[in-house]
C-alpha cells in the first residue's frame, strides 16, 4: 500500500502542477463542457481522497450568475484564509498545503470564475478586477470578509494585491507565492513578452514534458500510461488556455509598471513573500522589487530548488512559513483604524 500510495502521490503532483499557472479543466456554461475534457476518473478520485486528507469538504453557492464551487476546512470559530489559485488553475491546487492549516484556520479555496467547476456565463469578464469584485461578492455570501487573511500564488498573488488595496480594513495579511505582476526591473520572461505563457500550453503530443520542467525545478516521475492520459485532456484544452493567455496579454497592454506599483503600495495589510529561486516563469528578482512597493512587507522567503510552484514542490516548508507569519499578524491591529474620526 505504501508503494501505492507513492504512485498516486506522484501523480497528484503531476495532476495538481498542470493546473496550477496555465493548465485546468476550465470552466463552462452549464451544458457546455467538452467530454474530451473530462478528467480521467482515477485523478478525479484521488483529488477527492486529497481533499479529505486534508480535512476540505467541497461545496457550491449561487451567487448572481456564478456559481462558485470551492474547499471549506477547518473551524470557522478560527481566523478565516482564503487562498486563491493561478491562471486557469483549481482549488486542489492548494490542498496539500492546506492539510498543514486547517487544524488551525478555517480555509476556503475557490474555483475562480472560469476555471475548475465554477461555472459562469460564456460573456464572462475575466478581467483581474473583475474576478476581484466577484470573489469580494463570493467571501461576504460566505460571511468571512471581516479580518480575512488572503493568500494567492502565480496570477492569483495579483488578484489577491488587488483585493487587499480595494478591501483594506477588511484585510489583515497578506502572502504572496511566485506572485504575478508588471514589474519594472525584475527581468522576467513574462513581463518582458506575456505571449511568452503561449510556449506553456500543451497542444499536441511530447509537448507534455518540456511544460513540466519549464513550470518546475524537480517534476515528478509519472506512470506511462497516466501522464498519456493527461497530456490529452490538455491537447483537448489548448484553445481555452490560449483564450485565456489572450486575455493576460491584454491585461499587460493597459496596465503598466507604474500603475501596478501605485496599487500595490496602496496595501496596508502586513505581507508575507515567497519565491522558488527556480522559477522560470516569473524570475525571483521580482520578490525584491514586491518588497520595495510593499508598506508592510517582511524579507522574501527564497526557497532553493523550487520552480515556479512551490504550493506543490514544497508544501511543507510553504506551511512551515507560512504559519508563523500568520499567528503573529493575528496579533496585529489595521492601521487605518486608528485614523477613523468617530462619527459622533
Amino acid at each position: 500500500m505504501k508503494g501505492l500510495h507513492s504512485t498516486f502521490g506522484r501523480v497528484l503532483k503531476c495532476a495538481s502542477l498542470c493546473g496550477l499557472f496555465i493548465f485546468s479543466q476550465p470552466s463552462f456554461a452549464a451544458g457546455n463542457h467538452p467530454a474530451a475534457a473530462a478528467q480521467p476518473a482515477i485523478l478525479q478520485n484521488y483529488l477527492v481522497q486529497e481533499r479529505k486528507a486534508a480535512g476540505l469538504s467541497s461545496k457550491t453557492v449561487q451567487i448572481g450568475n456564478i456559481t462558485w464551487s470551492y474547499n471549506e476546512g477547518g473551524s470557522r470559530a478560527n481566523p478565516s484564509i482564503l487562498l486563491i489559485h493561478g491562471l486557469a488553475g483549481n482549488r486542489d491546487n492548494w490542498s496539500r498545503v492546506a492539510h498543514y492549516l486547517t487544524p488551525y484556520y478555517h480555509v476556503i479555496i475557490p474555483d475562480l470564475p472560469t476555471n475548475g467547476d465554477t461555472k459562469v456565463p460564456e460573456n464572462f469578464d475575466i478581467s483581474i478586477p473583475n474576478v476581484t469584485e466577484q470573489l469580494r461578492q463570493f467571501v461576504e455570501k460566505i460571511d468571512i470578509e471581516d479580518r480575512l487573511n488572503v493568500a494567492g500564488h502565480s496570477l492569483g498573488g495579483s488578484i489577491a494585491t488587488v483585493y487587499a488595496a480595494q478591501y483594506p480594513f477588511d484585510t489583515q495579511s497578506l502572502f504572496l507565492l511566485n506572485s504575478a505582476g508588471i514589474y519594472k526591473h525584475a527581468l522576467t520572461p513574462y513581463t518582458q513578452n506575456p505571449s511568452s505563457l503561449k510556449q506553456l500550453i500543451v497542444s499536441k503530443p511530447g509537448d507534455f514534458d518540456g511544460v513540466m520542467h519549464q513550470l518546475m525545478q524537480n517534476p515528478p516521475a509519472v506512470p506511462f500510461k497516466l501522464k498519456q492520459a493527461q497530456e490529452q485532456q490538455l491537447i483537448a484544452q489548448a484553445e481555452q488556455t490560449q483564450k485565456m493567455i489572450d486575455q493576460v496579454v491584454t491585461l499587460n497592454r493597459i496596465y503598466t509598471p507604474d500603475s501596478f506599483a501605485r496599487l500595490t503600495k496602496s496595501v496596508e495589510a502586513p505581507t508575507l513573500i515567497l519565491w522558488g529561486r527556480q522559477d522560470k516563469i516569473i524570475n525571483v528578482e521580482a520578490a525584491n522589487e514586491l518588497k520595495t512597493l510593499l508598506k508592510r512587507a517582511e524579507a522574501p522567503v527564497i526557497l532553493n530548488n523550487v520552480g515556479h510552484v512551490p504550493i506543490i514542490e514544497a508544501e511543507q516548508a510553504v506551511a512551515d512559513h507560512y504559519l508563523p507569519f500568520l499567528a503573529k499578524s493575528q496579533k496585529f491591529k489595521n492601521p487605518l483604524m486608528d485614523k477613523l474620526i468617530p462619527l459622533n
